[in-house]
C-alpha cells in the first residue's frame, strides 16, 4: 500500500503579519481537503517567525508568536536567531511555556545545565498508519550573542551527526528544520544522506521547486511569508520505506483573509497599543532626524553610547534613527517606531590604521546612501556616520569624496599602530558595512539592551535639556 504524508511549513516570518491571515486561509483550505480524503498532514516553522519590528512582538516579546502558532496548530517548531538572540535570557526560557507545539533545536544549551522543558533535540511524529517520522532542528550558532546571555549553541554539523545517529535507527522519514542558510543546508546534504527533506532559512532564500542534492530534498520558501512550503512523502507500506518526495513553495499572496486570524490580530493591535502607550518623556521641541546630516539627537545617542560602553571612541549611523520626533510626550511607542532595529551596542578592538578606512569608507556618498538590508537593521540606508571623540578635518568639504587633512582621537593625531576601543552597533561587526570592524579579534558585545534601550536612557534622563 502507498500513502502519500503531506507536510507544510512556513519560516522567516519576522512578524510580518499582514501576510498571516493569508497564509491561515490556505492552510485552513487545504487541511479541510486532507481531512475529507482522510490524509495525513503536518504543520512545521523553520525560526525567525519573531521579530521585534513588529511592535506586537515588541509589546508581547514574542507571546503574540507563540499565540498565533498555536491558533494555527503547528506541530513543530524550531528556533531561528530572531527568537535567540533578541530576547532576554528570562524572555526566551519562558517563551514557549504556553505552546501546545514542539520546539526542537539539537544544537542550543544553557550554560548553566537549566535548560527549559520545551526544548527538545528532535521530535518523533508516529502517523497512524504508523510511520516514524524524526524532526530535527538546528540553528545559527551566533555565541558572540548567546553567550552574553548564558545560552550557548553547538556546531550544528558535530550535534547533527550525533543525533542522527540516535535517530536513524528508529525513524522512517528524517527532516531536518534548518535555520542554518542554504550554504550549510548544501554541505549538510552532502555528508549526511540519511536526511529525507531539509527545510531551509535564515539566508531567506527560495526554492519554487525542491532541489535535490544526493538523497536529499532542499526546499525554502524566501521571507515574509509571502510563500508557504508543501512536501509529499510517498511511503510504500509493503517496502517499508519512502520511495518518492517532492516539495514546492506555494505562493499565497492572491489568497483570502482568514476571518478567524484578522480577529485575533485586531485584538492584539489594542493590547499593543495600550502596552507601549508608557511615556517615556516630555520634549519642549521637535527632536530632527536628517540622515545626511549630524541632528543633535544623533550626536547625543553616540555620546551615549560611548559613555555607556566606556569605549575611546563611539561611531553611529545617522540612518539609524528613521524619524523626528514632535515636540510633545514621547511613550514607547515612538521609540519603537524610529529606532525597530533588534541591534546591541558593542565595542570592538581596532587599529588606527584600520578606523582611518572605516571613516574614509563613510565621507563617499555611495556609502551614506547605501540602502542596507538584512544584519538586524530594518531602516532604509546607511545614513552619514556620526563620531563621538572622532575629530575629522577635511580638505573640501563640498567634494562628493572629500580627502581626509586630518583625524584626531580625544584631541589627539590618531595613531595608526595604536589599537582604540571602539562603540558602535553590532551590524558593523558583520558582513561588508566595515570589513575593518568585521575583521576585529577582540568584540564585546552588550546584551541584551537595543539601540532603543540606550535612546530611552538618554531622553528620560536629559528630556528638558536643549539639544542646541
Amino acid at each position: 500500500m502507498e500513502e502519500i504524508l503531506y507536510m507544510y511549513y512556513t519560516s522567516d516570518l519576522h512578524s510580518h503579519f499582514e501576510n498571516w491571515p493569508k497564509i491561515n486561509h490556505y492552510l485552513k483550505h487545504r487541511f479541510n481537503e486532507h481531512q475529507h480524503k482522510n490524509e495525513q498532514y503536518f504543520l512545521l516553522d523553520n525560526g525567525d517567525h519573531l521579530d521585534r519590528v513588529n511592535p506586537m512582538s515588541e509589546a508581547t516579546l514574542g507571546k503574540i508568536n507563540v499565540d498565533l502558532l498555536n491558533q494555527s496548530n503547528y506541530d513543530v517548531v524550531t528556533l531561528g536567531n530572531n527568537e535567540g538572540i533578541t530576547l532576554d535570557r528570562g524572555d526566551l526560557f519562558h517563551l514557549y511555556d504556553d505552546a501546545k507545539f514542539d520546539v526542537v533545536c539539537a544544537n542550543l544549551e544553557s550554560q548553566d545545565d537549566v535548560a527549559p522543558s520545551w526544548l527538545k533535540r528532535y521530535k518523533m511524529i508516529t502517523t497512524k498508519s504508523g510511520v516514524n517520522i524524526a524532526v530535527i532542528g538546528l540553528t545559527a550558532p551566533f555565541n558572540n550573542f548567546y553567550h552574553p546571555m548564558g545560552w550557548h549553541a553547538l556546531d550544528p554539523l558535530k550535534v547533527l551527526k550525533l543525533t542522527l545517529t540516535e535517530v536513524r535507527p528508529k525513524a522512517d522519514v528524517i527532516i531536518l528544520l534548518s535555520h542554518l542558510g542554504v550554504d550549510q543546508d548544501e554541505i549538510i546534504a552532502d555528508h549526511f544522506r540519511e536526511i529525507d527533506i531539509i527545510i531551509g532559512g535564515h539566508t531567506h532564500h527560495l526554492f519554487k521547486e525542491g532541489e535535490r542534492i544526493n538523497n536529499s530534498v532542499l526546499t525554502a520558501v524566501g521571507k515574509f511569508g509571502h510563500y508557504v512550503g508543501q512536501i509529499r512523502l510517498y511511503f510504500d507500506h509493503e517496502k517499508g520505506r519512502l520511495i518518492n518526495k517532492e516539495a514546492n513553495a506555494v505562493d499565497i499572496d492572491a489568497d483570502s483573509l482568514d476571518r478567524e486570524t484578522v480577529a485575533l490580530l485586531d485584538d492584539y493591535q489594542v493590547k499593543t497599543a495600550a502596552l507601549l502607550n508608557q511615556t517615556v518623556c516630555y520634549l519642549n521641541e521637535e527632536l530632527e532626524v536628517n540622515w545626511f546630516k549630524e541632528t543633535p539627537v544623533i550626536k547625543q545617542l553616540t555620546e551615549t553610547l560611548r559613555s555607556w560602553t566606556d569605549a575611546d571612541v563611539a561611531m553611529l549611523n545617522a540612518g539609524i534613527l528613521i524619524e523626528s520626533l514632535p515636540a510633545g510626550p514621547v511613550t514607547l511607542a515612538d521609540l519603537h517606531r524610529i529606532c525597530p532595529h533588534p541591534i546591541n551596542p558593542c565595542v570592538v578592538n581596532i587599529k588606527g590604521s584600520a578606523l582611518i578606512e572605516v571613516i574614509r569608507a563613510g565621507l563617499t556618498e555611495t556609502y551614506t546612501h547605501y540602502p542596507v538590508t538584512g544584519y538586524g537593521f530594518r531602516g532604509k540606508v546607511m545614513g552619514k556616520l556620526i563620531y563621538d571623540g572622532i575629530e575629522v578635518e577635511l580638505k573640501d568639504e563640498q567634494a562628493n569624496e572629500p580627502l581626509i587633512r586630518s583625524i584626531y582621537i580625544n584631541g589627539k593625531a590618531i595613531d595608526r599602530k595604536k589599537s582604540y576601543r571602539l562603540a558602535t552597533a553590532d551590524m558593523f561587526t558583520f558582513g561588508h558595512l566595515a570589513p575593518q570592524i568585521a575583521r576585529a579579534k577582540e568584540k564585546r558585545f552588550f546584551m541584551p539592551e537595543f539601540m532603543r534601550d540606550l535612546l530611552r536612557v538618554m531622553l528620560a534622563t536629559d528630556s528638558e535639556k536643549d539639544l542646541d
